[in-house]
């Protein structure tokens, strides 16, 4: 029996490793263009709402592709909805890199966005399913660490070839491109799935049994996620000018500081076996704590107030979406697992559209140091709220 188990614990390894890497490298491809946006900005020449607008149709269509393909993956199979979504990826990265004006951005983020809501939702169901030992804290420690990874490798990359290679605009996708490749054709050789084959499209939605604790979950998971989504969007540039500085790999590294805080924080609460119902309100408070520093380190003219506020910020996104994360895996009927957690990494991207999208349009209206202290006071302001509903258990 033993043997048996050990054979089957192997074989189920390689496919669940594909399916992480699958969301690492799409989470990756997402948001190679973070620190690029001021190379598009000199070269192209739009202003601070046409970047918000590009940001806001990438979610407005992320957020319809994560209902629609959950429920699709149900139906007809993970494998088909995954080697789907990264094939529209690579289609996304060949139109940012041969882009010769903003129509071109807004087309490649299009493709992005579709591509990501499709495997967000899809990878983290067939993760519970896949993980070995059949360990829902696990799959929700490889979920949140192929996103916060990708999310922090994909501006961290970029940003240093930007700064130090050739080709500025098209290297980092072209490194993109040969992943998500590699990536598609490893998909593709995982075993097929047993399904119906057949869907018809239908209201997603949450059991009722478990809707109040799915939207205490949402709701943190989503305004932590909201704060990563400044750092995603707006940080760098707010880094810029506090720093007098164009270095692309320095402001690459701001973002994917804090999401690689986010990482360490993770893995700590696997090994010491955290609870989602603690790792949730002490994320939520270090998350106020980093959101106070990056508030103050424009007036103090302080880089270390922003290295401390990224370090806060992600350790308080890392716990708070982990305990989030596995309370979603442990919650969600194994027959509609792909659409409760679309439905969950809806809310959670929703928060990172509320933020980027604000910080963007306050910054044209005021200026940026101006919109990071309004949106920061709100997503604390939430921050908070949540951290008491968490009390309430």
């Amino acid at each position: 029996m033993t043997g048996t188990a050990e054979h089957t614990g192997t074989r189920r390894r390689g496919p669940f490793l594909i399916t992480a890497g699958a969301l690492f490298v799409l989470l990756f491809d997402g948001n190679l263009p973070t620190p690029l946006y001021s190379v598009y900005r000199q070269r192209f020449g739009f202003s601070g709402t046409e970047l918000t607008l590009i940001f806001a149709v990438y979610m407005a269509v992320l957020v319809p592709s994560l209902l629609v393909f959950g429920q699709l993956s149900d139906q007809i199979g993970r494998r088909r909805v995954l080697i789907g979504g990264l094939s529209l990826g690579a289609v996304g990265l060949i139109l940012l890199a041969a882009a010769q004006n903003t129509a071109w951005l807004f087309a490649g983020r299009i493709a992005a966005g579709i591509a990501l809501g499709a495997t967000a939702g899809t990878a983290a169901a067939a993760l519970v399913e896949l993980e070995p030992g059949d360990d829902k804290n696990k799959a929700a420690l490889a979920t949140v660490l192929a996103q916060s990874g990708g999310s922090a490798a994909g501006p961290l990359v970029a940003g240093a070839l930007a700064e130090w290679a050739p080709a500025p605009r098209q290297l980092s996708y072209g490194v993109g491109l040969v992943l998500t490749v590699v990536t598609a054709i490893a998909v593709s050789r995982l075993p097929r799935e047993q399904v119906s084959g057949r869907w018809r499209p239908q209201r997603p939605s949450v059991p009722a049994e478990i809707r109040t604790r799915f939207a205490r979950a949402g709701l943190s998971a989503a305004t932590v996620w909201a704060v990563g989504g400044i750092f995603l969007s707006v940080v760098p540039s707010y880094t810029a000018q506090l720093l007098h500085t164009h270095n692309l790999a320095l402001l690459g590294a701001v973002s994917a500081m804090m999401l690689a805080a986010a990482c360490a924080v993770q893995a700590v609460s696997v090994r010491i076996s955290l609870s989602p119902q603690r790792a949730q309100p002490a994320g939520l408070l270090a998350l106020v704590a980093g959101l106070a520093a990056l508030i103050g380190a424009f007036p103090a003219k302080s880089l270390v107030l922003v290295v401390l506020a990224a370090v806060l910020a992600g350790s308080g996104l890392g716990l708070t979406y982990f305990g989030a994360q596995s309370e979603i895996n442990q919650l969600a009927p194994g027959e509609q697992r792909g659409e409760v957690t679309a439905a969950f990494l809806t809310c959670v991207y929703l928060g990172v559209a509320a933020t980027a999208i604000s910080a963007g349009l306050l910054s044209d209206l005021y200026s940026l140091p101006t919109a990071i202290a309004a949106v920061g006071v709100a997503a604390g302001v939430t921050a908070l709220g949540a951290f008491g509903w968490q009390l309430k258990r």
